[in-house]
């Protein structure tokens, strides 16, 4: 088969499935399996797909087509200009929450430490230390083991210094911190159930469930949080579109001040921030 009747092939077997990408998601397998860009496809399509290759495309298509996320079939997921490493023990980084990165460094300064709670696969912290400059200091945490050695890979692969902590929440850390960011479970968990496959069957529910209204993590951070900052700290959150204004209230009950929603590039609330002044 040639590659151009391989790549309609998998667009067809895909879209039977009801995979909704199916046209880029083909593109993409090809692409991974044949290691080569469009440019070389568009000079090569009518050259055979060797059996071999087109056995592995066939089998990672028929894993696309079980609605497997391709970035869990590729293993990789560009986040922030970088690539990182992910599996179905973090979350996939989504470009949603480089709004959160991209508002946090706004503000950071050199010498400024950061703590990244629920960090998954560490991309927002390793974000924070590339796109920061090396004289921000990273700590990041996360409940799940196996999230951390993804974590530790990918801070490997960028040669970003990070303190990795296994913690539910505070419980193990210690010091304070110029700033703490999260992107906590905040799914409601009735609603898990109606999420696209891809979602519901196969990243962490422990990454999604955010208890009965998709609002108990920022409850529990916003509430020990004062604890970890140093004077004048600040708190990000990433939250889902419907909950900005509720977290933001949350966040001036506990005395947070300069509380802002910011929207992400689709209008959707997306990120809430504000700092805690006076804390020693």
């Amino acid at each position: 088969m040639i590659l151009r009747e391989a790549l309609r092939y998998g667009r067809e077997l895909l879209k039977k499935a009801g995979v909704s990408d199916y046209k880029p998601d083909a593109w993409y397998l090809m692409e991974y399996v044949c290691k080569m860009n469009k440019s070389e496809y568009y000079l090569r399509a009518p050259e055979e797909m060797q059996g071999e290759a087109f056995q592995e495309y066939e089998f990672l298509l028929k894993k696309r087509a079980e609605h497997v996320p391709l970035q869990y079939i590729t293993g990789v997921q560009e986040f922030m200009g970088l690539e990182f490493k992910v599996n179905s023990h973090v979350l996939i980084p989504r470009q949603d929450t480089e709004t959160l990165v991209e508002e946090a460094l706004k503000i950071l300064e050199p010498g400024m430490e950061v703590l990244d709670l629920c960090t998954g696969s560490g991309c927002i912290i390793i974000s924070l230390l590339k796109h920061g400059g090396k004289e921000i200091r990273g700590t990041a945490s996360d409940i799940s083991k196996q999230a951390l050695l993804v974590a530790k890979e990918n801070a490997r692969n960028h040669q970003a210094e990070v303190e990795l902590v296994r913690s539910d929440l505070f419980q193990n850390i210690s010091g304070t911190f110029d700033m703490i960011i999260s992107n906590p479970p905040y799914i409601p968990t009735g609603v898990i159930s109606e999420l696209m496959p891809e979602v519901r069957d196969f990243e962490p529910a422990e990454a999604l469930d955010g208890e009965e209204d998709g609002l108990a993590f920022y409850r529990k951070i916003v509430c020990r949080g004062r604890e970890f900052l140093k004077s004048n700290g600040y708190l990000y959150f990433e939250v889902g579109y419907d909950q900005g204004a509720r977290v933001a209230v949350l966040m001036e009950k506990h005395g947070f001040r300069n509380v802002k929603v910011i929207q992400d590039l689709a209008g959707n609330d997306r990120v809430v921030c504000g700092n805690l002044p006076g804390v020693k």
